[in-house]
């Protein structure tokens, strides 16, 4: 194939490495060339629906193997965030249970009583319900803190796209009053620094690789990152010219990284 034009490459995974179950055509030979060539590879979602370990499962069951440290996903970034400025908050997670499980795991207590807690998380939940909505509500109301593990209104699957955490942070806001104060995942300045220094280099060498304007492309943008648009995920070429985050490059698919 062609010659690596970076030192480091971010790649998002829903709708840029695969699509529900199956990766992208091209994807598992493009990443094992980077590789071969001595560039650094992570992998960076704003999907919490599992931890890092599923992911680098995954990708290693599609022919990509990847070891759990070379992923970063939202919810990492929030934990770790959450473990360092407020250690000892109480969190409700508006989330699925793996987000749940990983709050706890990082030491954060974790209660669905409005008088308790801290800190409400929302975030891509495909339990969410009406006894998640007033908890959160009523927390908010006693002045909890407002966070979020990303702000994705949709999630890219085979066949379309589903809801994603947009959804509970507009229920959130829609009933408190209250705007969301923290998004962990991407574009935030936070999953860009984890991600610089889990490839020891800087914004410049690198190109992160997305499906998503609004997040992928902005953040690159934001922090000084080239950024390279695929075409298989939730965005169209038709959206590029409404949108206030430029790609550096276009392509229809990761097949074409090395052509660039």
């Amino acid at each position: 194939m062609g010659v690596a034009k970076f030192r480091g490459y971010i790649f998002d995974l829903d709708g840029t490495v695969y699509l529900s179950e199956n990766a992208i055509p091209g994807a598992q030979e493009v990443i094992a060339d980077l590789r071969a060539q001595g560039c650094g590879v992570v992998f960076l979602s704003n999907k919490p629906l599992q931890p890092r370990s599923v992911y680098a499962r995954k990708l290693t069951g599609l022919g990509i193997p990847t070891s759990p440290d070379e992923v970063i996903n939202s919810s990492l970034v929030l934990a770790q965030y959450l473990v360092r400025e407020m250690p000892d908050a109480t969190v409700f997670v508006i989330g699925e249970q793996p987000l749940v499980d990983e709050m706890a795991a990082a030491g954060l207590e974790v209660s669905d009583d409005p008088e308790e807690i801290d800190v409400v998380i929302a975030s891509f939940d495909r339990t969410f319900d009406y006894r998640k909505l007033n908890i959160g509500y009523q927390a908010l109301r006693l002045g909890a803190r407002f966070f979020a593990t990303n702000a994705d209104r949709t999630c890219p699957v085979e066949g379309g796209q589903i809801p994603d955490a947009a959804a509970v942070i507009g229920a959130l806001e829609g009933c408190s009053g209250r705007e969301v104060e923290l998004v962990a995942g991407k574009p935030s300045a936070m999953i860009v620094s984890m991600t610089l220094d889990r490839l020891g280099l800087q914004g410049e060498d690198c190109l992160m690789v997305g499906d998503r304007l609004e997040t992928d492309m902005l953040m690159g943008n934001n922090a000084g990152i080239s950024t390279a648009l695929v075409l298989t995920g939730v965005t169209r070429r038709e959206d590029i010219p409404h949108s206030l985050a430029r790609p550096n490059y276009v392509l229809e698919s990761i097949a074409d990284i090395l052509s660039l």
